[in-house]
């Protein structure tokens, strides 16, 4: 996500830094550049002026034109305003006071409402809560269907009154539902249209009064841009919004949406899906999110994903093997296995300050090369496995044959092994080579990040 905004904010503070001194035309020059690459992300044009404005009036102060490092403190004004532009802090989920807990998901069909509806359920479900997923979806052809599918994944209830029924009632019905089935939240799949219409806005306004909802929110498609901006204004003119859920997030190279639905709707991102699979669902930080925009990575996040799904113990013992630059074949295999737990690759990459710029050139993070990456390993011996070195000719031919692949992806297999290795081993040297960098699961070497 945001690669394209990454891509040019990077290129413009390259040549702020590169100034020996800051200047009110260079500055000027810089702010032009800044605009430019934020409309190019489809940032609302308001929002990209009023930001503009803030910056500029926030580096216009002998402050800055003195500083010693005044690129740097141009990064610094950037990434405050850019905190401030989505919202400045997280905006958890507001729970009743007393059970159930009324989540109401609306938006306009095809933006992963009922997806989205599952991945809360997972979330929920982890932090102890029974949720029950409702299905008011009447006029989509199978939406009930697919709700129960996703409620099964999920591991959750699901109720509806089936396809004949009247969405306010099904509604209001779950309520009894719940108490019955003991679960203490209720999320409500409602329907969707192509477009906001009178009958559309008219129904989620019956159920919202029908049933008083504890959050109202609004799923929208970031890839949509500023469509999906334009579709919460015209909600929230009509509901009372209370979050915006962004949902495929990991597929968005602009960002135009997630910077601009605060100022434009005044109503909080509460979380962002970044990936297909249930458990894909984040709390929106405008803090990590700047981080990320401006290449400073997103290291909480990544630790705390880690703390979540990588077992400890075996990164303690693949930290020490990465001292001493004895892991093997074995090793890169379970620590493929613990990153894919994590999520997608390159994202996990993109999250690690100044990564991108250790990678060895040619290095990709293709998803598909995980799985044959996986064959091609599991297909050798133990001993070759656990020394690389003796794979000559005729092994790679029957290690290919056996996996499926070509002596080609054995041979690319094997140096990115090298490649890797390599960077382990740099990443595991402090500064100039004074010792290792990496501290155990609490810190940022390979071993508390599960690689």
């Amino acid at each position: 996500m945001f690669e394209s905004l990454n891509k040019r904010l990077e290129e413009v503070f390259k040549n702020i830094r590169g100034q020996g001194k800051l200047t009110e035309k260079n500055m000027k020059e810089s702010l032009q550049e800044i605009r430019m690459a934020l409309l190019e992300a489809d940032v609302n044009y308001k929002v990209v002026k009023g930001f503009i404005a803030d910056v500029q009036e926030a580096a216009t102060g002998q402050k800055v034109l003195d500083a010693v490092h005044p690129g740097q403190m141009i990064v610094k004004i950037v990434h405050e305003e850019l905190v401030k532009v989505m919202g400045e802090k997280n905006e958890p989920l507001r729970m009743a006071d007393s059970p159930p807990t009324i989540l109401m998901m609306v938006g306009l069909q095809g933006q992963g409402k009922t997806t989205t509806a599952g991945k809360l359920a997972v979330m929920l479900k982890k932090k102890g809560h029974r949720p029950l997923l409702v299905g008011a979806d009447v006029y989509r052809p199978a939406a009930i269907k697919q709700l129960e599918v996703v409620a099964g994944q999920a591991g959750v209830e699901s109720f509806s009154l089936g396809e004949n029924a009247n969405p306010v009632d099904t509604c209001v019905m779950a309520g009894g539902e719940a108490q019955m089935r003991n679960c203490d939240v209720i999320i409500l799949d409602t329907a969707g249209r192509l477009h906001v219409d009178a009958e559309m806005m008219g129904e989620v306004r019956q159920i919202h009064s029908a049933v008083n909802p504890t959050e109202i929110l609004f799923v929208a498609n970031a890839m949509q841009g500023q469509d999906a901006v334009n579709s919460a204004k015209e909600f929230h003119a009509v509901l009372p919004l209370t979050g915006v859920i962004l949902t495929q997030m990991d597929g968005d190279a602009r960002g135009g949406a997630a910077l601009s639905l605060i100022s434009v709707t005044g109503c909080p991102i509460k979380f962002v899906g970044t990936g297909e699979k249930l458990d894909a669902l984040d709390a929106f930080h405008p803090q990590r999110l700047a981080d990320q925009i401006l290449g400073m990575g997103d290291i909480v996040s990544l630790v705390e994903k880690a703390q979540e799904v990588v077992d400890q113990e075996q990164a303690l013992k693949f930290q020490e093997k990465a001292r001493k630059a004895t892991w093997d074949l074995e090793d890169f295999l379970q620590q493929m296995q613990q990153v894919k737990k994590m999520g997608s690759l390159g994202d996990l990459v993109k999250k690690i300050p100044g990564m991108n710029k250790m990678m060895p050139k040619g290095m990709d993070f293709d998803e598909d090369e995980l799985k044959y990456a996986e064959a091609i390993v599991y297909s050798m011996t133990p001993y070759e496995r656990r020394h690389p070195k003796i794979i000559n000719g005729s092994r790679r031919r029957r290690i290919a044959t056996g996996s499926g692949t070509s002596v080609p992806d054995v041979n690319h297999l094997l140096k990115d092994f090298q490649k890797m290795k390599k960077m382990i081993k740099k990443m595991m040297k402090g500064p100039k080579g004074r010792g290792p960098k990496g501290r155990g699961p609490q810190g940022l070497g390979p071993a508390g990040l599960g690689f």
